[in-house]
């Protein structure tokens, strides 16, 4: 590619730079432009990716028809498939005459799509359907409409984190960034800084007549270091800002400084203010969380333990294991609770269940269980006197908790961790009263 060709484009276009990155990205721009491919330009706000779009136009074969330029971050989402699509009359309340929609004005030209990132999904799919098809139905209407219309999009988010996060269509995204273009941002441009400066200081001192400021050298090492989170846009309206408050027209370093955000010196284009604390929502948002995953814990827990207690040999399993099902007693039934403070959890009947692995054993009788042994050696009487120890112990709790409460049943349950009704039933079962 011809230097000459490169500069003049540079001109026609009011792309100002010699940065490689910059000149590489206009290169690519230059050979997809003859081609009907979509384009899809990526890069931060403010790095004129505008330009390059009115570049690709004018070296392609649309560029006798119109080049369109929309924004999609700035149209209504009830709106938008009208604005692009057009619609029919009567289609909606004040509809009084039929629209033609972008696409059919820009027939046979080109339309440039900016922050297509915030385009609703239900247009996404229409997007589509123009680009594979060249088809499109108008708000209101039926009629499929034809058009042959070049796309360029364009973007300063990450549409593949769109995808990820399910805002943007991922075979949509796949369609438009067939040839990706990368506008680099102004902080990795280096030396064009300086350049732009320049040539907005020019501008502006011709447009208020007066002399075009003028930095010293600390004041150009500030500017090189500053990352720009605005790039060109930024750049521009700080240098015209200095151009008309500022009577001296040497620009030093002290004086630049009163013009620069101090709190995003040397600091990501996506910065934000890190002390900056949660809202209410956000807490509320967090405590409900945290809740919903303790009450999901608290229910798996249950569920172990209510699956192990349906047998002798898993009671044994609870009991080995008691600090995991009870934090204050060894009485699992009594004390494993969900956390939310309107259950009450009933213990189901203790009565040992028969292990039906030993009953498909014709040995297997009232007589001989003692000389049967499980996995883990246990004989079956030794876990039915462990069983009934059990009660045992739970009638002994009880007597002690009322004990200590003074027979104030309410705040013995309390301690136990049971509900009244269950401690009633306790009483009554046990001969308590």
């Amino acid at each position: 590619m011809q230097t000459t060709d490169l500069h003049y484009l540079k001109q026609q276009f009011g792309i100002i730079g010699n940065s490689s990155s910059l000149n590489r990205a206009i290169e690519v721009a230059m050979q997809v432009a003859p081609t009907a491919l979509s384009v899809l330009i990526q890069g931060e706000s403010g790095t004129g990716k505008e330009s390059f779009s009115k570049l690709i136009h004018s070296l392609s074969a649309y560029k006798h028809g119109k080049c369109i330029a929309v924004n999609c971050g700035a149209i209504p989402e009830g709106t938008i498939d009208s604005e692009l699509f057009g619609h029919e009359k009567g289609a909606f309340t004040g509809a009084t005459e039929v629209r033609k929609g972008y696409f059919e004005e820009a027939n046979k030209g080109t339309i440039f799509l900016d922050e297509i990132g915030e385009m609703p999904l239900s247009t996404q799919t229409k997007l589509l359907r123009v680009l594979e098809y060249g088809e499109f139905i108008k708000v209101g209407s039926s009629k499929v409409e034809k058009t042959k219309v070049r796309v360029i999009a364009a973007t300063n988010v990450n549409l593949l984190d769109a995808v990820y996060k399910g805002t943007f269509r991922e075979d949509l995204y796949y369609r438009l960034n067939i040839v990706p273009i990368h506008i680099p941002p102004l902080r990795e441009r280096g030396a064009d800084i300086m350049i732009l400066a320049l040539k907005f200081a020019t501008e502006f001192a011709d447009q208020y007549y007066t002399q075009p400021i003028e930095l010293t050298e600390d004041a150009k090492e500030l500017f090189m270091q500053y990352r720009f989170p605005g790039n060109i846009r930024q750049l521009k309206h700080l240098i015209e800002q200095i151009s008309v408050l500022e009577a001296d027209r040497k620009i030093d370093k002290e004086t630049l400084q009163r013009y620069l955000p101090s709190d995003q010196q040397g600091l990501p284009a996506l910065y934000r203010n890190a002390k900056v604390a949660p809202d209410a929502t956000q807490w509320e948002f967090l405590y409900k969380l945290f809740q919903d995953m303790q009450h999901e814990l608290q229910a798996v827990r249950q569920l172990i333990f209510d699956f192990l207690n349906t047998t002798s040999y898993g009671k044994e399993v609870i009991k080995a294991n008691d600090t995991i099902f009870s934090k204050t007693t060894n009485l699992l039934s009594q004390k494993v609770q969900i956390a939310d403070p309107t259950y009450h959890y009933e213990p189901i009947d203790e009565t040992p269940e028969p292990d039906y692995r030993y009953l498909a054993s014709p040995r297997h009788n009232a007589e001989n269980s003692s000389q049967e042994q499980t996995r883990d050696s246990l004989t079956f009487n030794s876990i039915a006197s462990t069983s009934l120890s059990i009660g045992a112990k739970e009638k002994e709790l009880i007597i002690t908790a009322l004990q200590q409460c003074k027979h104030n049943r309410k705040q013995a349950a309390k301690e136990l961790g049971i509900s009244e009704r269950t401690l009633y039933r306790k009483i009554k079962q046990y001969d308590l009263d």
